[in-house]
């Protein structure tokens, strides 16, 4: 299961990702979380309130068992379902993930922690925050190709390596062009969420969780990475030299590779520790 970013869409999927997978024999599920692409609005009073989705999901596909990879702000999202569903998920990536704003689990700085105390501003002005993000992301749809890379000269040396491959390009405006057609509501939510307490805490998470981080990350930085990987009982973190916060997408074979060993070293414990001669 993939959990795309914030701002983001199922498709938010490199291909190179795309291509290891099907070396692999891995089949990636991308999914909308609610209220963008098709996905139907919901208003989640915590991020475990996600776990129920993705049960149902899981379900509907006849997927008893999964890993998870958490992009960014999807990072949180899989770590709520680490919590909540141990006994199904047997692995977790996450890359460049953010961090709890609240609580014991929170790390200092940041740029969504700079912005958490703003939530219950934000809480109060939702509905004319959202509007005012579809109007204008909706302004820039006929100039979405020359906008996206005038960020993209702008972003961080490590982001301007993944923004100059062209099937990046075309992921992120199909982002834009189709994952916005409910409008912009969503990343306003996932932001109202990451603010507040998320309702567990990352020390309880026994599945395996590997994070992947890059030095240079401007959004969500490093330290953050490490502090997370120091609460978590079962991680281990990969750096990313010289990459922003993106240099996850140049992992994805790295990333694949890493969650099937995780994944196959956990049925194999398993196996040993059923047979006759475990005790």
């Amino acid at each position: 299961m993939w959990l795309h970013g914030t701002p983001g869409a199922r498709r938010q999927i490199p291909q190179s990702a795309r291509v290891t997978a099907e070396e692999l024999g891995i089949r990636i599920v991308g999914i909308d979380r609610p209220g963008v692409g098709s996905s139907t609005p919901y208003r989640y009073g915590c991020l475990l309130d996600f776990a129920t989705d993705l049960t149902q999901v899981a379900d509907y596909l006849g997927l008893e068992r999964f890993a998870l990879i958490g992009l960014s702000g999807g990072g949180p999202y899989a770590l709520a379902a680490c919590y909540a569903l141990a006994d199904r998920v047997t692995a977790a990536a996450v890359l460049g993930g953010v961090a709890p704003t609240q609580g014991d689990d929170a790390p200092a700085g940041g740029f969504v922690g700079r912005l958490a105390p703003l939530g219950p501003l934000a809480t109060l002005f939702r509905a004319p925050m959202s509007v005012a993000l579809t109007a204008f992301v909706w302004s820039i749809r006929p100039v979405a190709s020359p906008a996206f890379e005038l960020y993209a000269r702008i972003a961080p040396e490590g982001d301007k390596r993944v923004f100059a491959r062209p099937e990046i390009k075309a992921m992120f405006l199909d982002d834009i062009l189709s994952g916005s057609r409910r409008g912009m509501a969503a990343p306003i939510l996932d932001f109202l969420l990451f603010a507040r307490s998320w309702g567990f805490s990352v020390r309880d998470i026994t599945v395996p969780v590997r994070w992947w981080h890059g030095d240079a990350d401007n959004i969500v930085p490093l330290a953050h990475g490490e502090h997370m990987v120091s609460l978590l009982p079962d991680a281990e973190l990969y750096v990313r030299p010289g990459e922003s916060h993106l240099g996850g997408f140049a992992a994805a074979e790295e990333v694949l590779a890493t969650l099937m060993a995780v994944w196959d070293e956990r049925d194999s414990v398993g196996r040993t520790g059923d047979g006759p001669d475990s005790g």
